[in-house]
């Protein structure tokens, strides 16, 4: 598919499932290389619902241990950032002593990675490295460091592979953005 239409809004593919599986691979040889040989199990944190799919093929191609535990944070409605974060969901498991990598769809404005930082540390959580799929580098103000970063995009609205308009398009293979040209 070229072209979907989500709502009120009309998408166009913007980057294809091959080069997000290239992407992904990239991420993951380095996370890889940073965690071989480790003793300990380190947590992968699927922030929900927008990284589930990006969790799940960043999962297949770690080589060593790792416990997935989750949460949902939210401060989007529609296209628009809130600017507010708002937990949903606690961490489905304790993280106290924990190395965790966080698996972020997307960062744009910054404000849940700093949110998720904090929830980490007040959690005691050993260490809390930072793994995104894309980054939207005009828009990502803060100061937490970015430990893994797959893509790097424009400030624009996209949905698929996980991210979402208003609850729908997360199931799309491939990322769309916004055509403007068709509203």
């Amino acid at each position: 598919m070229e072209k979907v239409r989500l709502h009120d809004k009309t998408f166009k593919k913007f980057i294809p499932y091959e080069k997000l599986e290239t992407a992904i691979d990239r991420v993951a040889d380095k996370i890889n290389s940073d965690f071989e040989g480790c003793e300990d199990i380190p947590v992968l944190l699927c922030v929900l619902n927008g990284s589930i799919m990006f969790t799940a093929e960043l999962m297949k191609r770690l080589r060593f241990n790792c416990q997935i535990v989750s949460t949902k944070l939210t401060s989007y409605v529609g296209t628009e950032t809130t600017g507010e974060v708002k937990q949903t969901l606690g961490l489905t498991a304790d993280i106290t002593g924990r190395r965790v990598i966080v698996v972020e769809d997307i960062v744009d404005s910054g404000n849940t990675i700093v949110a998720l930082k904090k929830i980490l540390a007040e959690k005691g959580a050993k260490e809390a490295r930072m793994c995104t799929l894309l980054l939207k580098p005009e828009a990502y103000k803060k100061d937490v460091v970015l430990d893994y970063v797959a893509m790097e995009i424009p400030n624009d609205f996209i949905v698929g592979f996980g991210l979402d308009y208003d609850e729908i398009g997360r199931n799309l293979k491939d990322i769309y953005i916004l055509d403007t040209e068709a509203e």
